[in-house]
């Protein structure tokens, strides 16, 4: 995948976004209480957000799975 990846982070909501395009979307649940994904109207992934990003320690980094269509 190449191209430009936009990300925000705000501390006050301790909150990470992630996104690939500036495609319009949705969010979408992951199996993983604090990750969203956010998907296209053909439901390709076009990013992803982490609620409550600091309390993930990097010795044991934070994994989810993102489904494609």
């Amino acid at each position: 995948m190449a191209g430009k990846v936009r990300i925000w982070y705000d501390a006050e909501a301790d909150f990470l976004e992630v996104r690939f395009s500036d495609a319009a979307g949705y969010e979408k649940a992951t199996d993983h209480d604090a990750v969203m994904e956010r998907v296209d109207d053909q439901g390709r992934i076009i990013g992803f957000s982490i609620l409550g990003v600091t309390r993930f320690k990097k010795e044991k980094p934070l994994e989810a799975d993102l489904t494609a269509a």
